[in-house]
């Protein structure tokens, strides 16, 4: 398992930090509108899920939970990337391109990170 430096230099986590941020910036001021409120709440809570499921795993102790959470993580980025496309009526197109190839490079380190754990001996 990572020590806890590792966990603060993990790329994916880095990142998950990062997109959680860039949300709150991109979409914060669309939750006026009350027929994006919705869909603004889901945004916050996928793009905080890519961070909190890498921290839960990392936590459990164990490569095959780290490696559970980090497929979690992995489709909390996924939908926080499709939701991207779909806000392209609301938000700019360079804004909408930049942050679902941020989501795409989470994704990658992520399905990484995940084949090495599940390579790896079983614990006893």
């Amino acid at each position: 398992m990572p020590n806890d430096e590792s966990l603060r230099t993990y790329g994916a986590h880095r990142k998950a930090l990062e997109l959680f941020d860039l949300v709150v910036a991109d979409v914060s001021s669309l939750a006026r509108e009350p027929a994006l409120q919705r869909l603004v709440s889901q945004q916050f809570a996928s793009a905080d899920s890519v961070a909190s499921n890498i921290e839960e795993g990392f936590g459990r102790g164990s490569c095959a939970d780290y490696s559970r959470f980090l497929l979690i993580a992995r489709g909390s980025a996924q939908e926080t990337a499709g939701r991207y496309g779909r806000f392209k009526h609301w938000l700019p197109e360079p804004v909408v391109t930049a942050r679902v190839t941020l989501c795409g490079e989470i994704i990658a380190i992520l399905t990484a990170s995940i084949r090495t754990l599940r390579t790896k001996p079983s614990e006893q």
